[in-house]
């Protein structure tokens, strides 16, 4: 078994946030995937501001309803904006899924866990409305990058958040994701979790059982912000309960890179729209 990741200065997550706003100029200025419509923008799933979310949908007309991909961005729990991940939403589309991305409320206006709340309350906000954009409600796959594949593990792994809407998550996508990381060091982690009054309950592969869904953890082998071994420590927490993990690694690929090989220009350095393409549909056959 490889070591778990210990200490969270090797997670460096500070860095995380400043990676984060020149997204928006990226997206924007990113050739768009064409079949792709923009279903649903700054639709509310809770009453604060934060609590919106945007839905990509392919064009096509299709049979069945399409299974659902829920993105999570990441940032630090810091900072991010779901209008800078266009890009993810309308690659995946393409591929014939549907794709909500959803904002959530960041420190310091919440502390853990109110942003795993906001995550949970869009999984049960689109469950509920996914026949209105042609998505089936029992075929979703939780994604996410970063803060947001932290996120995503926990909604996929911790029953607490999803309680009975988590039978419907057929599988976990998690790009360079802390799932690892005790102690509580650093100002980020610190100001993120520090007052949690169980540091244990904070950690996602504190959290793996037999009923976790298959997973597929990727990360780049130049990551500096996110210590891959995190993804190594989780992969093998899931094998050892008998759960299919899928572990890819991707040379020469950063941490924000590995995001941005979404984007089509980029997709030759690293092919993680197929992983998570093949991945997310393999699941919800």
């Amino acid at each position: 078994m490889i070591r778990a990741l210990r200490r969270a200065p090797v997670l460096a997550l500070s860095l995380a946030a400043s990676a984060c706003s020149p997204l928006l100029m990226f997206n924007a200025v990113m050739p768009k995937d064409g079949g792709v419509r923009v279903a649903a923008r700054d639709v509310s799933f809770g009453p604060d501001k934060r609590q919106q979310l945007d839905i990509y949908a392919p064009m096509a007309p299709a049979s069945a309803p399409r299974p659902l991909v829920v993105f999570l961005y990441g940032g630090s729990w810091n900072s991010g904006v779901k209008n800078g991940y266009g890009f993810v939403g309308r690659a995946l589309a393409a591929r014939g899924f549907v794709v909500a991305i959803p904002d959530y409320r960041l420190v310091p206006q919440v502390r853990f866990p109110a942003f795993l709340e906001d995550n949970a309350a869009a999984v049960r906000w689109l469950r509920a409305h996914a026949a209105q954009y042609g998505a089936d409600p029992d075929r979703i796959v939780l994604a996410g990058h970063s803060a947001g594949a932290y996120n995503a593990a926990m909604l996929a792994l911790d029953p607490q958040w999803l309680q009975s809407d988590r039978a419907a998550i057929r599988g976990f996508v998690g790009l360079a994701g802390p799932y690892d990381f005790l102690p509580l060091d650093g100002p980020v982690v610190q100001a993120t979790f520090g007052a949690a009054p169980d540091p244990a309950a904070t950690q996602p592969v504190h959290f793996v059982t037999r009923a976790a869904p298959p997973a597929l953890l990727a990360t780049g082998d130049d990551d500096k912000v996110v210590a891959p071994r995190n993804s190594d420590a989780l992969a093998d927490r899931l094998l050892a309960a008998g759960v299919p993990v899928e572990r890819v690694r991707y040379p020469r690929i950063g941490h924000a890179g590995l995001v941005t090989a979404i984007a089509r220009p980029l997709r030759g350095k690293a092919r993680v729209l197929d992983a998570i393409a093949a991945f997310a549909a393999s699941v919800t056959r």
